[in-house]
């Protein structure tokens, strides 16, 4: 098997899924037990401050940059849980280097951190995730319900949410709208 950790599922066109239509998402895991990915490219209607807010962790009364940034829906799957995808930084408590240039942070403390000295520089904050079952995500790419890309930090971090679909897409090489969605077998 070949893991597609580090990369970016990009849904077909085709896709009639309504929750993961026109969706990117990042794998975080990708093994022989399944998959688990946060969907970053849709908004769930309310900024890090907002989110800060309800979870009473906006102590800081002069934050050093803006928090105005979308807190994104990671996926259906514990959608009250939540996820920082973040460049690196090693302050916190659950966090995991997923490659040189990504972590996944889920612990509180990286929220504390946010618009402070101490925040990492980029930064995605997700709630819930995308998951696959055993097997269930290479039925999926069988399928051509997906399509897959290496992840870069430019893609995750450099592209506003509403662009990540196109661009990635773009980064094809090909025009996405010209595939079919049947596959073939000689």
């Amino acid at each position: 098997m070949n893991s597609l950790q580090n990369h970016l599922l990009i849904a077909m066109p085709s896709l009639q899924d309504t929750f993961f239509e026109r969706s990117v998402i990042y794998l975080c895991e990708h093994d022989e037990k399944g998959a688990m990915g946060l969907m970053i490219n849709r908004p769930i209607g309310i900024d890090v401050n907002e989110l800060l807010k309800q979870m009473e962790l906006d102590e800081e009364p002069d934050p050093i940059t803006s928090l105005g940034s979308a807190v994104l829906i990671g996926g259906p799957v514990n959608q009250e849980r939540g996820f920082v995808l973040h460049t690196p930084q090693t302050n916190w408590n659950n966090s995991q280097s997923l490659t040189d240039e990504i972590m996944l942070t889920t612990s509180r403390d990286v929220l504390t951190s946010l618009g402070t000295d101490a925040a990492p520089e980029n930064f995605i904050v997700t709630l819930g995730y995308a998951g696959w079952s055993k097997d269930q995500l290479e039925q999926e790419l069988a399928e051509n319900t997906w399509l897959s890309i290496p992840a870069t930090k430019e893609l995750l971090f450099d592209i506003g949410f509403n662009d990540r679909w196109q661009q990635a897409t773009e980064s094809l090489g090909f025009d996405i709208w010209q595939l079919s969605n049947q596959s073939g077998h000689a």
